[in-house]
């Protein structure tokens, strides 16, 4: 489940707490592009750079114990020498981007993903039906901006191609028997809650990055030609 829906639906978990981290408080409009079509039961849904290691862990999901051939990079702060063969590595400002072409099981990229929650995870691969396609390279870091300030970023950044019908349905919600989706979202955040456990805490990379964003997500655009707009609080 991706974590717009897992937002709607009232289920945060960690992988939501972390999309969040990295927010202030303020207005961040045009988040979480999602563009899809369903051509006979085959989904096509292509995407912004959020929903990248959600769909990673979707599919390694799937592949568990099979292997499979991965490409791609993985991109963070931490240092993976050791943790996994790469064809080269580069840096910049401290973020390491480690690029890979290797064959992977399921189970060794969850692994890595569940020790190291923190970085991008750009692959691609597939696993029966379903190829993922992700750019890779590390995405924008979006500033707060104003109505009317620039054109939405295009979801180009993730492909997915899949026959399954409950991943699809999980990015298009309202009709699962869609056609054709257009959908974006703004990210309003009111205030940053910071739990009682964190009052006498001196570190304040710890307290933001633990603290909690509260506010609510706005999903605008449009399915089958028809426009839709909806609205969810949360605190995550």
């Amino acid at each position: 489940m991706n974590f717009i829906k897992k937002l709607f639906d009232k289920k945060v978990d960690e992988d939501v707490h972390l999309q969040f981290q990295k927010f202030s408080r303020g207005e961040f409009r045009d988040r979480a592009g999602i563009a899809a079509k369903n051509s006979s039961g085959k989904y096509t849904i292509n995407t912004t750079a959020e929903f990248a290691n959600g769909m990673v862990k979707m599919l390694a999901e799937k592949l568990g114990n099979e292997k499979t051939n991965v490409t791609g990079s993985i991109i963070g702060t931490n240092d993976l020498k050791g943790e996994l063969e790469f064809k080269k590595i580069s840096q910049f400002q401290g973020v390491k981007n480690y690029s890979i072409e290797m064959e992977m099981s399921g189970n060794e990229i969850l692994n890595l993903i569940e020790k190291f929650p923190k970085n991008f995870f750009a692959l691609s691969f597939s696993v029966e039906n379903n190829t993922l396609k992700v750019k890779p390279k590390a995405p924008k870091s979006g500033k707060p901006k104003s109505k009317g300030d620039e054109e939405a970023p295009k979801p180009d950044f993730c492909k997915l191609v899949t026959t399954d019908k409950e991943i699809a349905s999980g990015f298009v919600f309202e009709k699962p028997d869609f056609k054709n989706a257009s959908l974006i979202h703004d990210f309003i955040i009111d205030s940053i809650v910071i739990p009682d456990s964190l009052k006498k805490e001196k570190d304040f990379a710890v307290v933001r990055e633990k603290s909690l964003r509260k506010g609510k997500i706005i999903r605008r655009g449009e399915i089958d030609g028809q426009a839709i707009k909806e609205e969810v609080g949360f605190e995550a």
